[in-house]
């Protein structure tokens, strides 16, 4: 299971504005602006909820994201669409989701069974889904225990490992077997309006955005949040990825394509304006954590000895947080190691060894 974040990005800098007042509770919507709810589903996790997105396209509804796979998200679904509901006239036309993880994906094939249409995905998204959705009831694979024990994790933490492993399906009902894809730069109508996908990249393989520049919002995904930041993680199907390469140029790429006057309406907290203050200091928080990591290899360190350089908060035993933490460690290592700055080197302990060149 992803969740979001390990480290609270200071609220008060950059300066945000927050205009659309207290998120909807669910089974509700708050109007954004004409033909644009707010919805929010509930989540039994640290990170408490998510918020989705509902547009009027034609006689229906074309929604953004589906919560997770959990009985009070359905009932929450249930209450939109019942009599009275904000959703009841027309039901859903199509579902377009940002991304693979769980929140985001899980009711995906719930919803568009009970209306007959389509998903909306982006290919990469799509396929890892159904990959990840596979290992469902299988052992944990040696690859992954290495990639572990290389990071420098106990045997404790190993089997907790093994016990999780395949826990990424309790969350998200079977998806559609066929799907539409969504690329990059493609402009799709949705009732009066046109939107813009923008996809970006390092906090997932292939994010979704829907720019519209009619109605001057930004439907953002997890690719921009207002008061935390987007975890980025190396995962043991990858161990050689670099995604913080890939997160920082998503973030490049949103600053130079979106215009700072949008309303920004992401997945988590609130929706905001302040687009390019918050987008750069998302990549300059990112780049003194890096500074940070720089100086603490000056002598030889593993990925859970970088802990401390990289987030504000202990990082103890508790196994999805210690899972998240390593993931983004290797991220911030392995930007190093492609770049050159750094070198690693196997221990007789067999855990990984970095250091600066």
């Amino acid at each position: 299971m992803n969740d979001k974040t390990l480290v609270p990005s200071p609220d008060n800098k950059p300066n945000l504005d927050y205009p659309c007042g207290d998120p909807p509770a669910p089974g509700l919507a708050r109007e954004i602006t004409p033909g644009v709810l707010w919805l929010r589903m509930p989540m039994p996790l640290g990170l408490n909820h998510i918020n989705l997105w509902a547009v009027r396209d034609g006689d229906g509804w074309a929604a953004f994201d589906s919560g997770l796979q959990t009985s009070e998200t359905a009932a929450a679904w249930r209450d939109l669409f019942a009599e009275g509901g904000a959703l009841a006239q027309g039901g859903l036309t199509r579902l377009f989701v940002t991304h693979m993880h769980p929140d985001h994906v899980g009711m995906a094939g719930w919803l568009t069974r009970k209306f007959g249409c389509r998903l909306w995905m982006t290919r990469l998204e799509y396929l890892m889904c159904r990959v990840l959705a596979a290992d469902t009831g299988r052992e944990a694979p040696a690859d992954g225990e290495s990639f572990y024990r290389r990071a420098g994790w106990t045997e404790e933490a190993i089997e907790g490992y093994r016990a999780r492993f395949g826990g990424f399906g309790k969350f998200v009902h079977a998806l559609p077997d066929s799907f539409r894809r969504l690329r990059d730069g493609e402009f799709l109508t949705i009732g009066a309006h046109q939107w813009r996908v923008v996809v970006g990249n390092g906090h997932s393989p292939e994010h979704a955005c829907f720019y519209s520049p009619e109605l001057k919002l930004l439907i953002s995904g997890d690719q921009v949040l207002p008061r935390i930041s987007s975890n980025v993680s190396v995962f043991p199907t990858e161990p050689d990825a670099d995604p913080m390469a890939d997160w920082l140029a998503s973030l490049g790429k949103l600053r130079r394509e979106i215009p700072d006057d949008v309303l920004v309406l992401p997945s988590h907290n609130e929706p905001f304006r302040g687009l390019h203050a918050r987008l750069e200091h998302l990549m300059r928080s990112q780049h003194q954590a890096l500074d940070r990591l720089r100086g603490a290899l000056a002598e030889p360190r593993r990925a859970v000895d970088v802990f401390p350089q990289l987030f504000s908060r202990p990082i103890g035993s508790e196994p999805n947080l210690l899972g998240m933490a390593t993931g983004e460690s290797v991220a911030h290592l392995n930007y190093l190691l492609h770049r050159g700055e750094a070198v690693m080197k196997t221990g007789d302990d067999g855990c990984a060894w970095y250091r600066m060149r």
